[in-house]
């Protein structure tokens, strides 16, 4: 069973939180596919995560980079699985019907609260995997920036 897990983006944007989870997931030893609402972010992101930190290496790449099957983290518009990843980050308004999503192990939807679209389209979300009988877990930032599990 997939389990999703969405991260509310209160107290930091995209570009600080994304690397740490990245490095996080990246420890786990598994292929992980960055879904972005598009390919200008795509490469945004990719450079991001090479400039992020001068003592951090979290090997990555895109389209632009190639050889798709041997990057252990794969950023990409499209829903293609390149790398074989068991798990999929959702960022910029990416989405995946429930058909794709059930391919993945753990999905992390991450999007920004100040955006009233970005929480519409994650509520939707939300009802959509839950409909589909997938582990549905909501995350928020407290005071600090760390992450707190909401009921």
């Amino acid at each position: 069973m997939t389990r999703v897990d969405f991260y509310h983006l209160q107290k930091q944007n995209l570009e600080q939180v994304l690397p740490k989870l990245l490095e996080k997931a990246y420890s786990t030893g598994k292929n992980i596919k960055v879904k972005v609402g598009n390919e200008m972010r795509v490469e945004f992101l990719n450079s991001h995560l090479w400039t992020f930190d001068d003592t951090s290496f979290i090997p990555h790449g895109s389209k632009k980079d190639g050889f798709a099957e041997l990057q252990p983290i794969w950023f990409s518009p499209d829903d293609d699985n390149p790398n074989h990843a068991e798990l999929l980050f959702l960022v910029d308004g990416a989405a995946v019907d429930t058909d794709t999503a059930a391919k993945f192990e753990r999905i992390f939807n991450i999007f920004d609260g100040n955006l009233d679209s970005a929480v519409e389209q994650s509520r939707g979300l939300w009802k959509l995997f839950k409909g589909a009988e997938m582990e549905t877990y909501y995350w928020q930032q407290d005071d600090n920036g760390r992450w707190t599990q909401k009921a």
